[in-house]
């Protein structure tokens, strides 16, 4: 790979990590992991007020690591990045209870539909 094409991949993974590299993001893609929320359920889940939930679902949609469904006025988001599913599971293997490990290494193994 030459030069440019390496220094273009790294500035991708590096806009990819720093989508990660924020706690309430974290959060609400964990809750995101095995199924679809509204903004609603995430702050409730999370405790995280509405409008904080709502800005931070939609840098995630701007990276591409979430899509929304509509439902009558519910939008629902859903992970479908494997990038972000594999980086999750490492996160939980290290961080995570045992229990939480064992269904996350569950899921890792389940294909995810696009």
């Amino acid at each position: 790979m030459d030069q440019k094409a390496l220094e273009e991949k790294a500035e991708n993974a590096a806009q990819f990590l720093k989508m990660l590299a924020s706690a309430p993001r974290l959060l609400l893609m964990c809750q995101m992991w095995d199924r679809e929320c509204s903004v609603g359920d995430l702050a409730e889940k999370t405790g995280m007020r509405m409008p904080t939930v709502s800005q931070q679902l939609s840098l995630l949609r701007a990276q591409g690591l979430v899509v929304t469904r509509r439902e009558g006025t519910t939008i629902y988001y859903r992970l479908v990045s494997d990038a972000a599913h594999d980086i999750m599971a490492v996160l939980y293997k290290h961080f995570c209870d045992d229990s939480e490990v064992k269904r996350v290494e569950r899921l890792a193994a389940t294909p995810v539909e696009s």
